[in-house]
């Protein structure tokens, strides 16, 4: 029996030393010896192998360099160890391209962040030469602490569908989903340098290994997800709780609000998006603004609206009715640059991601896209009435409902005299009609507790 269990034992050891990669079994990208499989791309950054090491310097007066894979992969999970200068920035490329059409060959695709500086964005996730960020740690501040500086840093990567999600020393950091690109390279970037700072720093990968075969995506955990998938719930968004607050596809859950139906012309659905119609010079308003029919207290709102030039809307919540108007504070969503309420009330308190009359967003440069662009926009209403307002990542204002401060700002808006403005403990959510063509997608809430 003994000798059986010996023979068994012998057997299966040999059956997973010949296992070839690609079946749930790890592969090495890189083998520690040479750069065979590989090749630069992009800028002059020296990469040399030092003691089984992948070792990236930065050079003066060149681009982004990077190091690619020769070989293009879709679905993978890849983990990888890496140390670099504490006054570095460096990144790993996935499902990356350099195609002759786009840019003479400029690199872009997705990136995962090697950020030891005081941001501390390690982890996040950027689009190298397209869209910029598409998932800061703005989003997981919890996550800030993962990466350590002057140490081995340990990444892992899923690529799995249009989910792309990334982990820090074991600690879950990103959750992306996005459909723009399937499959590309992998590459190790050593990012271009001022003239002013001393080239030299290194950037040291080891331990490099990709599976490709019979993947097991990780079970789910806390995080926030960024979905740029259209009307898309993703495993991880169903599991925290959110639903679709606009079905997109059907006037479903949705009234006029001065009216128990839809408006039967003003709105527009078409190809999941959810379209209010420019008004018609000349011609009597159709439309109007709508409401949800369920009454909300505490959630998360995400939302995408893409806006036209000049146009006007808004996103309200706690909408209640007031001396027979429906009233509620609202999420502006204007062209800051062609439309002329950007100019009016205080400080900017109208302008694009405000609390319309009330309070003005600080928005950042990178929250703002181009015009025509879809945006994603957030609203938070904790239960302790603390709200956020969200711009592409990017938190832009905070308040606390009732507050002193929230309190004096009602005093000096136009809603003065309006009793209990923004004081209920629920209400409808509204999409406003301003008479301008504005388009909206990918409505999820969460109710919090």
């Amino acid at each position: 029996m003994k000798s059986k269990f010996i023979f068994l034992l012998t057997f299966l050891c040999s059956m997973n030393l010949y296992a070839q990669p690609g079946e749930g079994q790890w592969e090495n990208l890189f083998n520690g010896k040479d750069l065979i499989g590989w090749k630069l791309l992009g800028g002059k950054a020296t990469y040399e192998i030092k003691d089984g090491e992948l070792v990236g310097t930065t050079v003066s007066n060149t681009p982004n360099s990077f190091l690619t894979t020769e070989k293009e992969y879709g679905d993978f999970i890849l983990e990888v160890e890496l140390l670099v200068h504490p006054s570095m920035n460096s990144g790993i490329q996935i499902r990356s391209l350099s195609k002759k059409e786009y840019q003479n060959g400029r690199v872009h695709g997705y990136q995962v962040e090697i950020d030891p500086a005081a941001r501390a964005w390690s982890g996040g996730i950027y689009d190298e030469g397209r869209r910029g960020w598409l998932y800061n740690l703005e989003l997981n501040p919890a996550a800030k602490t993962a990466f350590k500086n002057n140490v081995w840093n340990k990444y892992r990567i899923e690529c799995i569908g249009h989910s792309i999600r990334t982990w820090v020393n074991g600690i879950p950091v990103a959750h992306l989903i996005d459909a723009e690109t399937s499959k590309g390279f992998i590459a190790m970037q050593v990012h271009a340098i001022p003239a002013s700072e001393p080239a030299g720093r290194q950037v040291r990968w080891k331990n490099i290994r990709i599976q490709t075969g019979k993947l097991k995506p990780s079970a789910p955990d806390r995080i926030f997800v960024v979905n740029t998938v259209p009307n898309n719930l993703s495993r991880q968004e169903k599991s925290l709780g959110y639903r679709l607050l606009w079905d997109g596809k059907s006037a479903k859950g949705w009234t006029a609000s001065n009216n128990k139906i839809f408006p039967e012309n003003g709105w527009n659905i078409q190809d999941g998006v959810l379209s209010v119609l420019k008004d018609q010079v000349g011609q009597p308003a159709t439309g109007g603004d709508i409401v949800t029919t369920k009454q909300f207290a505490a959630f998360e709102l995400k939302f995408d609206f893409k806006l036209t030039e000049g146009a006007n809307s808004g996103l309200k919540y706690f909408v209640n009715t007031f001396n027979g108007s429906a009233l509620g504070l609202e999420y502006q969503i204007l062209d800051d640059e062609k439309h002329p309420d950007a100019k009016l009330g205080i400080k900017g308190n109208r302008t694009l991601a405000s609390l319309y009359d009330l309070m003005p967003a600080q928005k950042v440069p990178a929250s703002i896209k181009k015009m025509g662009e879809w945006n994603q926009g957030m609203i938070r209403v904790l239960p302790d009435n603390k709200v956020e307002h969200w711009l592409n990542g990017y938190k832009v204002l905070e308040f606390n409902r009732g507050s002193d401060e929230f309190n004096a700002f009602i005093a000096q808006s136009k809603f003065k005299s309006v009793q209990g403005f923004g004081l209920t403990s629920a209400g409808k959510i509204m999409l406003q009609d301003h008479g301008d063509e504005v388009f909206f997608r990918s409505m999820k809430i969460r109710e919090l507790k």
